[in-house]
């Protein structure tokens, strides 16, 4: 492949190709691509339905292995934004090791090749800031902190992030949690917990998260896809804060119109009770309802700075917690 390069031709790209554009954050990029002046073509396994995105003008349906069909996406682009990948999931089961392989290493170098082969000026990754794993107390971690890879999922956007980074024009841009109208995951199940008046904090809150808006990261992404001093860089994207996971819960509530959680449980109790339950369901030769990774998720620390995609790109957040979450609810209420 073609080695890293910053320099890129003068003049905004005119056609962007988006993988995974049918994913919870590929209809805001796909938005942002086209208010920024793009044609946006779309590269997913899924169908794009009657006017589902309207700003995508082109959809091609394919796998991201197929070399083929990607080439031929690809052609006549200037611009591909990855961001097709098989997702973090709490306590993946054994048989999808090859498969976190096959869709974020292999199908992230059948990209790169495709972007090489059809002259593409520059290739825009999608990576996380999983990569970097838990932060200490006292911590904020930034691109120069090691990484610290333990799952699957981040193993594999580590060695997908070296891969584009080898080839045209790069930028790896490793997303905080992107929440939005669309998202999946752990955040919707503590939105819908806390509509329900159905939790309560496991110890005291105050570890810290860091979070993005869906609309900051398409900010994010047109503003790398042409930004001369971006080329072969790794970039944090946040909302430019550090949070308390309690401050988070509080801003969910006031969306929801909802009074924040007073009950604190313990850790150590929390714990010993989904250690027994757990061993209880593997007696019964069943899967606990709540699994230890999932309370370490609740409780962990991850701070992570943006300060460098805001100083060297001039990339400044736009949404914050109380804004974003009111339309994340609003959103759901239609």
């Amino acid at each position: 492949m073609m080695q890293s390069s910053s320099a890129i031709p003068e003049g905004p790209p005119r056609v962007a190709l988006v993988t995974g554009a049918m994913g919870a954050v590929g209809s805001s990029v796909a938005r942002g691509l086209n208010a920024a002046g793009y044609r946006v073509r779309a590269y997913d396994l899924l169908p794009l339905g009657p006017n589902q995105i309207p700003e995508i003008a082109e959809n091609f349906q394919g796998d991201i292995n197929d070399s083929t069909r990607l080439r031929e996406a690809a052609k006549g682009v200037d611009l591909i934004v990855h961001l097709a990948a098989k997702l973090h999931i709490n306590s993946p089961a054994a048989s999808l090791r090859d498969e976190y392989r096959r869709v974020n290493v292999e199908g992230t170098r059948c990209v790169a090749d495709a972007a090489v082969a059809q002259k593409v000026r520059r290739l825009v990754f999608a990576s996380t800031i999983c990569v970097y794993g838990a932060s200490q107390p006292s911590e904020i971690l930034d691109e120069d902190s090691p990484v610290h890879c333990n799952s699957w999922y981040t193993e594999t956007k580590c060695e997908a992030e070296q891969i584009v980074l080898q080839c045209i024009p790069s930028v790896v841009l490793r997303f905080a949690s992107v929440y939005g109208p669309r998202m999946k995951g752990n955040y919707v199940r503590l939105l819908n917990a806390l509509d329900r008046g159905r939790f309560a904090y496991v110890g005291d809150g105050l570890n810290r998260r860091t979070m993005v808006f869906d609309e900051d990261v398409a900010r994010a992404v047109a503003l790398a896809a042409v930004h001369p001093a971006a080329g072969g860089k790794i970039y944090n994207v946040t909302d430019g804060n550090i949070h308390a996971f309690r401050e988070i819960v509080e801003a969910m509530c006031q969306a929801l119109n909802r009074r924040p959680p007073r009950l604190h449980v313990p850790v150590a109790f929390v714990k010993a009770c989904v250690g027994a339950a757990a061993m209880g369901a593997t007696c019964l030769g069943r899967r606990g309802l709540v699994s230890r990774q999932l309370v370490e998720k609740l409780i962990e620390d991850v701070a992570v700075s943006s300060r460098r995609i805001e100083r060297e790109l001039q990339f400044q957040s736009q949404i914050g917690l109380a804004e974003g979450w009111r339309r994340v609810v609003n959103e759901q209420k239609r």
